[in-house]
Formats: C-alpha cells, structure tokens, sequence
C-alpha cells in the first residue's frame, strides 16, 4: 500500500459506500408503480424504507465528507515529501473533480455530490491551517444554521402546503416515470433539469456537508486515524453515548419521512436529522473501527479497503449500473421495484464490488476513475 494512505481511511471509505448505494438508489429508481403506474407499496416495503431511512439516510455523506478533509491532510503532506507546490495540485484536482461530477450528474446521476465536493475543495484550501478547535466550532455552527433553517421551512410547510390529492401525485409519478423510460435526451433532459432545481438545497446540504469536511481536517491534522489501538477506551464512551442519540432522531426523521406522519413533516424531521445524523455516523465509525482490533475484523478490513481504495470508480460504476436497470439508457426498469427488491440488488452489488477490487488491485495501483483524477491532480498521466 502507498505509504500516503491510512488503512482506516479506505476501511470506512469502502464501509461508505453501501450506505450511500442504499441512498441512491431510493432516487434512481424511483417509488414502486403498480400495474396502471400507480403508486403501490406493501407493508413489507414500508418497513423496509422506513428502517433504510433510519439507519442509513443522511449519514453516510457525512462519513464521505468527513473523510474527504482527513484526506485534505493526507495530500497536503504527500506534496510536501515530493517537494511540490501544493496549491496547483489542490486546484487541478478541484477541476478533475468537477468535470468528472458535472458528467456524472448531468449523464448519468442528478443527485452527484462531485460537483459539491469540488466547490468544498476551495473552502478546504482557504481553511487548510484553521486551528483544529476553531474548524470544531465552525463545524458545529453550521449544523446548527442548517438544522435551524430546515425548521423554519418545516413550520412553514406544516403550517400553510396542502398535500397533493392521490390522482394528482399519481399523474406526477407517471410523468416521472414516463421521463425517465424514455430515451437518452429524456433522460439527460430531467438530470438537467433536476439540477438546477436543486441548487438552493445543494447549498444548504453543502453547508452540513462543510460542517463533516472540517471536522474531517481536524482529525486529521490530529492523525486520530494513524493510530486508533490508542483510542479505544473513548471510542467505546463515544459509541456507547452517540448510539442512542443518533437513532433517536433517525427514528423520529423516519416518522417523519416514511410515515405515520404526512409529507407535510418532511423538512422538520429532516431538521431532526441534521442535528442527531452526526451522532450515528460517529457510532457507526467507532463501531467498526473497533471491529477491526478483533479476529473477524483482522478478516473484514482487507476486503473493506480494497473497495475504498477504488470508491470513485466503485460509485460512479453505481450509477452507471443502475441508469442502464432503470432509466431508458438500458431496461427502462424505472417503477418497477419495491424496496426489499432495491436492497437486496444493492447489496449484491455491493458484494461484487467487494469481491473484485482486491485481485483487480493485484494487477493495477488504481482504479480508472482514481488513475483519471491522480493524474489530472499531478498534471501528468
């Protein structure tokens, strides 16, 4: 392994990126329709969503973000042992990272964070010597602002929206449906679209994704991540505390999301979530971080890193898999499949991604998309 990677960094990686399949395969492919291409759910299905957006929703970008700061760190200090201004190299990665989200979000995947991450990069670098205490703090301003501002439009929205009668949120969903099975200029033509109407969320889940970056480049220039066997006795307290905070204000976010309550609590449980969100991410990284100090764990790891190593490639191959199963690129499968059905595909995917990426990095250093963005960040193949 380079001597410029941490084993934990690509383990949680690789561990990120079942939860965000999970994620977004929710919005790839689309609410079950029924027969008529009405909206039709089974009780196994509700349960199925409602403990996926428990345990999995709005969690694991924040271990992606956290981690992409920690590997803030990580580069600044490979520039400096090759005796190279860093600050060109930050700046081509930024713009590899953009072209490769902007062709992301617009080909394949409208809910790309590439493209987030990109504009983070420059906030990165403008912070890159924040005292560590100082980037905590901001962090948890952020949370804060952008739990408080989901609130508000959550009271609003509870106060004042009407839900869409059934005919009229069916009539939508097979407008969607319809756009999405279409063909290739339908599909690039509502990835655009949905895009732009975005944008004032992306800025709002920028700012709670800035908040997990900069505690990432605090641990970071800590390196709590070198040496974790040091660390055991307060990742236990930690995981014991968060735990229960954390699926608290998931399970209220789930109420919420998925029902007893109406679309109406949407933003308000989301609100919920933003604040508590951080404390299962915390859990779910101590927990297995702990895991790794134990037989199974020795076992697990390898395989773990392996996918995190190649979580670039191992994400955009994602989307890429599930545009051709549910959008007119391939099956036009859009609708077709309830949640249990989306689990179980996630995690055989999953499963072959875990499979291939130890003898694929057998006989290649990095995946495509790593090898693409290594050198566009280094300005050389």
């Amino acid at each position: 392994m380079p001597r410029d990677r941490v084993a934990e960094v690509d383990v949680l990686r690789g561990f990120a990126l079942l939860g965000i399949l999970l994620v977004n395969v929710s919005a790839m492919a689309g609410p079950h329709l029924g027969p008529a291409d009405e909206l039709y759910t089974s009780r196994v299905d509700e349960l199925a969503a409602w403990l996926v957006t428990t345990f999995v929703s709005a969690k694991f970008y924040l271990l992606f973000s956290f981690l992409f700061g920690y590997s803030f760190t990580l580069q600044r200090a490979s520039a400096e042992r090759a005796g190279v201004s860093f600050a060109p190299r930050h700046l081509r990665r930024l713009c590899g990272l953009l072209v490769l989200g902007l062709a992301h979000g617009i080909l394949l995947f409208a809910g790309d964070v590439l493209t987030v991450y990109a504009v983070l990069s420059l906030v990165l670098f403008a912070a890159r010597d924040i005292a560590p205490r100082t980037a905590v703090r901001a962090a948890a301003v952020l949370v804060a602002v952008v739990a408080f501002c989901l609130l508000l439009w959550g009271l609003f929205t509870l106060a004042y929206a009407v839900p869409l009668t059934p005919g009229a949120y069916d009539a939508a969903l097979r407008e969607m449906a319809a756009v999405h099975r279409g063909d290739i200029g339908s599909v690039v033509g509502a990835n655009v679209e949905q895009l732009t109407s975005r944008l004032g969320w992306n800025i709002l889940y920028g700012a709670d994704m800035l908040a997990a970056v900069l505690l990432g480049l605090a641990a970071g220039r800590h390196r709590l991540l070198t040496d974790t066997g040091r660390h055991r006795a307060w990742m236990t307290q930690i995981l014991v505390v968060a735990l229960p905070v954390g699926l608290a204000g998931s399970a209220f976010m789930a109420l919420c999301r998925n029902g007893p309550l109406d679309a109406r609590w949407y933003d308000i449980g989301s609100a919920v979530g933003v604040l508590t969100a951080p404390a299962l991410t915390t859990a779910y990284a101590c927990a297995l971080l702990l895991l790794l100090r134990t037989r199974p764990g020795r076992r697990i790891g390898p395989v773990l890193a392996g996918a995190g190593r190649l979580a670039l490639t191992h994400y955009l191959t994602q989307s890429l898999v599930m545009a051709f199963v549910f959008t007119g690129y391939g099956l036009g499968w859009y609708g077709r499949f309830g949640t249990v059905s989306l689990v179980a595909g996630c995690l055989v995917l999953y499963a072959v991604q875990l499979a291939v990426s130890g003898p694929l990095l057998w006989r290649v250093r990095y995946g495509p998309a790593e090898w693409l963005l290594r050198a566009a960040t280094r300005g050389r193949p």
